[in-house]
């Protein structure tokens, strides 16, 4: 199947870059711009990988073609994706702590397609997504790092128990310390907590920067926010890095990544078009 190599393209390079020549789907070009077309290809792809989930064996590789499908998605409604530094990712033997920023529901779906064919990989996540109905079938079967986020101290110790085990079976684990998605990057409210479990379980780091809102936060329902195929979407792996210490410094590097990454992104998003 194609997919298979276009997923070995994605992890064997260390850039990504949607082909502008790209043919955009059917739906996509029925509907104006491709915007109405996208929740119903979303909706398709959750539904079908859910009930895949719910009644038969759902695998690492189902995991990753579904994401995959997420990519090709958003980029038939003209969205464009680009993703780099995909080979400090495999400069190293062994699992990891990816610590990013968290701005929209995309980076959910679209890493595991990025990461998991190198590394295999899992999230740290809020209990309450093991309970929507039908994708949590799909998130369930990828034993994630579930916590309450009501209680710091609970979640701290569960984080760095399961955190710890997992790793130790190989493992890698992405987390994003910010207490909930936002546009705006705010380092007060971004905790040192992946930092720690990558010191108590003596692996690696990677720093990670995204910028997801072409997929926006909607209003009523998060997930179900406007799109903008006028905003790139962006993808950075910052070199590995081993905590020292109490991990203070690193901590201080992973913030100044996503600074100086989002800084860069914005101002190519506002300069003028010649």
């Amino acid at each position: 199947m194609k997919i298979h190599d276009d997923i070995f393209c994605l992890s064997n390079n260390d850039c990504y870059i949607t082909d502008p020549k790209r043919k955009r789907s059917f739906l996509s070009k029925l509907f104006l711009s491709g915007k109405l077309s996208f929740y119903p290809q979303i909706l398709s792809c959750i539904l079908t990988n859910g009930i895949k989930a719910a009644f038969s064996h759902y695998s690492n590789e189902d995991w990753v073609k579904a994401s995959y499908w997420i990519l090709k998605i958003l980029e038939n409604v003209g969205i464009i994706v680009n993703i780099s530094g995909l080979k400090n990712i495999s400069s190293f033997d062994g699992p990891c702590v990816f610590i990013g920023n968290h701005m929209s529901v995309l980076e959910t779906f679209v890493l595991p397609c990025i990461i998991q064919p190198i590394k295999p990989v899992t999230f740290v996540v809020k209990k309450e997504l093991l309970h929507v109905p039908v994708f949590k079938h799909v998130m369930r079967s990828r034993d994630p790092i579930a916590v309450g986020r009501v209680n710091p101290r609970e979640d701290f110790r569960t984080v760095m128990e399961e955190g710890v085990k997992k790793i130790k079976n190989g493992i890698s684990i992405i987390i994003f310390p910010q207490s909930t998605r936002s546009v705006e990057f705010k380092p007060v409210e971004f905790n040192s907590l992946g930092v720690k479990l990558a010191l108590r379980a003596n692996v690696p780091v990677i720093p990670l920067a995204l910028k997801t809102d072409a997929w926006g936060i909607g209003k009523i329902i998060k997930d179900f926010g406007k799109i903008n195929t006028n905003k790139k979407v962006w993808f950075r792996f910052g070199e590995p890095m081993r905590v020292q210490g109490r991990g203070a410094e690193e901590h201080e590097k992973i913030i100044k990544f996503i600074q100086d990454c989002l800084a860069e992104w914005n101002k190519e998003e506002k300069a003028p078009v010649t």
